[in-house]
């Protein structure tokens, strides 16, 4: 079976949603992306390289965690590792807003 090439983070978008159903996972990614951009903030803040270091650990740890155990799905991370990261981040910032809901109705 051939997996689609995307050619857009427009386009990719639904395909990360779609590998992002289960509230478990979700609240794990949500968790992780907001670990990262208060590393990335005190990383800055304090001058302090081992923020920076804790980044991936952080945002992968989480988001990881999520697809193995709870999607049981293998993160677009390998495929699409710039698509994925950005999609992290809009999701994150859909979760915070309410355009896309915690809760699923998966488990």
């Amino acid at each position: 079976m051939t997996q689609k090439k995307y050619r857009s983070l427009q386009e990719f978008y639904p395909f990360y949603l779609s590998e992002h159903r289960n509230s478990t996972s979700r609240i794990l990614h949500f968790i992780g992306t907001a670990f990262v951009l208060m590393a990335l903030f005190a990383g800055f803040l304090f001058h302090d390289w081992r923020f920076f270091i804790a980044i991936p650990l952080l945002g992968y740890g989480f988001a990881w965690i999520g697809h193995y155990f709870f999607e049981k799905n293998r993160p677009a991370t390998f495929q699409y590792p710039f698509y994925s990261l950005a999609s992290d981040f809009i999701l994150f910032y859909d979760l915070l807003t309410g355009r896309q809901p915690f809760y699923t109705g998966r488990k």
